[in-house]
């Protein structure tokens, strides 16, 4: 089957970044669904299998969507995969949300990404669920510093509780603020991608940024500030409770966590697991739940998660 597909009122700069340096792009699609492109300005002579055809004009069609900035291989392999949502329900949500760092701008890689973009947008407190490297944490950090590179608020707050996974924080050497800080590196990772290492020290040194351990929180009301709660399973009821309170006005939270890498003592109630459950029907809460689907690690990081879900699914048969 051939058949021609014109992409209506393209632009240059857009299908330079849908076909990728030297056309990439495009032969990584000839070579994932077996056709063959060839390409003369806006308009797509595709020559294949008419399943194949087909699938290959949704792809086009998903890829010119989210082509206002470069197409990253990450987000060109979800959308050649088997499963991946194409089509005009998928079209509506395509505009990508970016944001603007110093360091980069970013925009949501996954379906459940870019909802939980939308969602950290649109309310005031948003919850993100799922196992690791699916960029919760990343990209929440990464919502931040948007904030406050447009002055929509005025400092971050990132916290995250100081829990034990197997190992005694007592053992640990220095101070207390030296045993914490292990738990809290892999938010100073994600500042130092989205700003750079510099900067962050300079917004630390002005209060811009604020990092501590959950138990530091009780007490306080935080205005005006975008504060992120991270690994969010290993709080407690009563964290969970007290952290949640401590909003205050012109402020935006964020809670992330993954439930099935809890480490508090067996028989204690994970706070993000009762707040999913307590707080589903709250008005103004988001929540968006994360799966293999949506890990941006390496590709071998999907598939330990999955498989770990299997086999706890087949433990929850036995």
């Amino acid at each position: 089957m051939i058949r021609r597909h014109t992409l209506a009122g393209a632009d240059n700069r857009r299908l330079a970044h849908l076909c990728g340096p030297l056309d990439e792009h495009l032969r990584r699609i000839e070579a994932a669904l077996g056709v063959t492109l060839t390409r003369r300005q806006q308009q797509f002579r595709i020559d294949g299998a008419k399943a194949a055809v087909e699938r290959a004009v949704l792809v086009l069609d998903a890829l010119y969507a989210q082509a206002q900035l470069p197409i990253d291989e990450h987000r060109l392999e979800r959308l050649l995969a088997d499963d991946a949502p194409l089509g005009g329900a998928a079209a509506a949500d395509d505009a990508p949300i970016v944001l603007h760092t110093r360091h980069a701008e970013l925009s949501g890689r996954t379906p459940n990404q870019m909802k939980y973009l939308r969602q950290m947008l649109a309310h005031d407190i948003t919850f993100g669920i799922g196992p690791a490297g699916t960029g919760k944490t990343f990209l929440a950090v990464a919502c931040a510093v948007d904030a406050l590179e447009r002055q929509g608020v005025q400092r971050i707050v990132l916290t995250r509780p100081a829990v034990e996974a197997g190992e005694r924080l007592g053992f640990l050497p220095g101070d207390l603020a030296q045993k914490v800080d292990p738990y809290l590196r892999p938010l100073y990772d994600a500042l130092y991608d989205l700003m750079g290492f510099d900067r962050v020290g300079r917004a630390f040194e002005k209060g811009l940024i604020e990092i501590a351990p959950l138990a530091f929180m009780r007490g306080r009301t935080l205005n005006h500030a975008f504060v992120i709660l991270d690994e969010a399973q290993n709080t407690t009821r009563e964290q969970m409770k007290m952290f949640l309170t401590r909003i205050g006005y012109g402020s935006k939270c964020v809670v992330n966590g993954d439930t099935s890498q809890i480490d508090l003592p067996k028989g204690t109630d994970s706070g993000l697991i009762d707040a999913e459950r307590v707080l589903r029907g709250v008005a103004g809460l988001g929540f968006t739940h994360f799966s293999a689907a949506d890990v941006v690690r390496h590709p071998l990081v999907a598939r330990i998660v999955e498989a770990y879900d299997a086999a706890r699914d087949l433990e929850g048969r036995a």
